[in-house]
């Protein structure tokens, strides 16, 4: 009786092991897929609202006419910024998500929920990479258009929020989208620290079986919708705030009847 069961174990394929799969643990797969989406966006969200802050800071001009308190200061705090970006984006997340996570209870006696740490970390991280995304896109406007606002009177603060930042916000939406999708795989290395999320899921469903090969083809499949369908609506998200490629260029108000009509963009 037990050898004909291990039989029937045995002879069973690859395709049928992973239908199995999907049936024992498909609940599973769903909660990993979801606290991975949910840590990638809130992450990205939070990142770049901090790297749109960096960005912005370390866009300051100093002008050497100020007080040297200030110039002084706008130094030191531009120093410790590329300090935190560097060391964020030379050293890999794994390696941070340890440190931190474990850092903070022997150092700091902050002991974190692996969950929070998770978060913690993947904005943290995320916020270094768009800190120079975002600080290169603004550096992509053209000088002119800040010369001119500060030619009115706006401060710096009043050009980045009304004249730069809209413009350069569109410009950099693709690597935005980008570093999303970047979020979603890296996630996995949050499982070092036992996050409930889609590898750690799929590291025990496969202790749990000794099928690994079969059980990280279905992770694979599942990371792959996630990413391509994030991908495509980001793409559709691009293409509606570029706006429409037909439009009209209307006369002036003494001859209105002067205008031209693009279409297509051309």
């Amino acid at each position: 009786m037990v050898s004909a069961v291990l039989t029937v174990v045995v002879d069973r394929t690859s395709w049928e092991w992973i239908v199995l799969i999907v049936e024992r643990y498909w609940s599973q797969f769903l909660i990993g897929a979801g606290v991975t989406l949910m840590i990638a966006l809130s992450g990205t969200i939070i990142g770049f609202a901090l790297g749109l802050i960096i960005g912005v800071i370390r866009t300051i001009p100093i002008n050497p006419e100020a007080s040297w308190p200030r110039r002084a200061l706008l130094k030191v705090i531009d120093f410790l910024l590329v300090c935190y970006i560097e060391i964020f984006r030379g050293t890999p997340m794994i390696v941070q998500a340890m440190v931190i996570y474990y850092g903070a209870g022997m150092l700091l006696n902050i002991h974190m929920s692996a969950i929070g740490a998770g978060f913690f970390i993947v904005s943290i991280n995320t916020g270094a990479y768009l800190a120079e995304i975002v600080r290169g896109g603004i550096l992509s406007i053209d000088p002119g258009q800040t010369e001119a606002a500060h030619s009115i009177g706006m401060t710096h603060w009043q050009t980045m929020v009304h004249v730069v930042l809209p413009q350069a916000i569109r410009n950099i939406l693709p690597a935005l989208g980008n570093e999303f999708v970047i979020n979603i795989k890296d996630t996995s290395v949050l499982n070092v620290i036992s996050v409930s999320e889609l590898f750690f899921t799929s590291k025990s469903a496969a202790g749990n079986n000794f099928r690994y090969f079969e059980v990280f083809f279905v992770t694979c499949v599942l990371y792959f919708v996630m990413t391509f369908s994030v991908t495509r609506i980001l793409r559709l998200f691009e293409k509606k705030m570029a706006g429409s490629s037909s439009f009209t260029i209307h006369g002036s108000q003494t001859v209105p009847e002067a205008e031209i009509k693009i279409r297509g963009g051309l």
